[in-house]
């Protein structure tokens, strides 16, 4: 009898023995492994061969092991059992305990209802976020519309309600209220183009954990994720900039000016929602550091292939995560837990940005460069 095998995963081949299929197809995740032993033994089956059987599956990635708050996180009634049911395994395989019930209890604000910012803001509810707020007080234009984001349907509307309604599309249960006046969410995604130039949504922001994701122009941008105090932030970024361009603030003073109009290609956007959903539930999961601490990772057409762009903590910036970083003896810290240190994890060629003078080093092969 084989179990899996049938993807890029391994499979398991396992001797036919009587009964066994019928264990195996009411595993739902509802029983403890004991229950499971007991209803095979009063049916006969050796409970041995019961264990022997479940750790061989375990072993090879093919039993996924539920922790009970995970279950009863999940949404009452067969609608929202059945979503669970697809979301579950992934959220489970997290080295943290109870990944799908603290995602419920999470709460996430993405500031700008973008072509990105209302693509994520429905991932992360189908996800298990369990409150996801768009705030944006614009109303939708036809450029607005996006798969998985506004629609045709929505022009004219507000943004925050037309997001709203988005969300709710994919995950009816999920809070989209907004949260009360000095609440601080897990986390605050910034969506709008030239947000990490803009003081206003800096401090949107300031208190609480950020993420920048959007596109500007043509090329989809997430990152840096800010902790702060302990990761550089947006200042940081924007101080590396003012020393490779001493012109750098009034340009940004000029981005920032009005309210940057719709851009980028379907394909980049929804590329760019999706990179910054998974570096949304990797902070929210606790699962090994997220790969936009102290960097950015930029999708460029035509390939759109991830490259990641260093940004560390800049020695003049208040915000005190370059001082954090220097040990008694004066030398640098280790990078965040589970993060490279500086300098690794970059081989192969390295280009200048013309901006900010940091490397670039592409995430995955591409013509002429080796892999990273």
């Amino acid at each position: 009898m084989q179990v899996g095998g049938v993807d890029s995963t391994d499979g398991l081949l396992l001797d036919p023995v009587p009964g066994l299929p019928g264990v195996l197809r009411a595993l739902d995740g509802r029983r403890s492994q004991r229950t499971v032993r007991v209803e095979a033994a009063r049916d006969g089956m050796d409970p041995r061969l019961v264990d022997t059987a479940l750790e061989a599956l375990r072993s090879t990635g093919l039993l996924t092991d539920l922790d009970p708050a995970d279950l009863l996180a999940t949404g009452a009634g067969p609608a929202a059992s059945a979503r669970a049911v697809v979301e579950l395994p992934s959220a489970a395989r997290a080295r943290r305990p109870a990944v799908w019930r603290n995602r419920r209890l999470a709460a996430v604000v993405v500031e700008g209802a973008t072509r990105v910012g209302t693509p994520l803001a429905a991932v992360l509810a189908a996800s298990g976020v369990g409150r996801v707020v768009v705030r944006d007080s614009g109303l939708v234009r036809a450029a607005d519309a996006v798969v998985g984001g506004l629609t045709t349907g929505d022009e004219g509307r507000p943004r925050s309600m037309a997001a709203a309604d988005a969300i709710r599309r994919v995950s009816p249960l999920t809070d989209v209220r907004p949260l009360p006046a000095g609440v601080t969410p897990d986390l605050t995604v910034l969506t709008r183009a030239w947000a990490a130039s803009d003081p206003l949504t800096g401090q949107a922001a300031e208190g609480g954990a950020h993420l920048v994701a959007t596109v500007r122009g043509e090329t989809g941008v997430v990152g840096p994720l800010v902790v702060p105090g302990a990761t550089s932030c947006l200042r940081c970024a924007d101080l590396h900039r003012r020393d490779a361009d001493a012109r750098w603030p009034r340009l940004a003073a000029q981005l920032v000016s009005a309210e940057a109009p719709p851009s980028g290609s379907t394909l980049t956007c929804l590329l760019t929602a999706l990179l910054a959903a998974g570096q949304v539930l990797a902070y929210l999961d606790d699962d090994g550091a997220p790969l936009t601490l102290d960097a950015t990772v930029e999708l460029r057409p035509p390939d759109l292939l991830p490259r990641a762009r260093r940004w560390p903590a800049h020695p003049a910036c208040a915000c005190g995560a370059a001082a954090a970083r220097e040990d008694p003896d004066g030398g640098a810290a280790p990078a965040p837990p589970g993060a490279e240190a500086p300098g690794q994890g970059t081989m192969g060629p390295e280009r200048a940005h013309p901006l900010t003078g940091h490397d670039t080093a592409p995430l995955f092969p591409d013509a002429g460069e080796e892999d990273v």
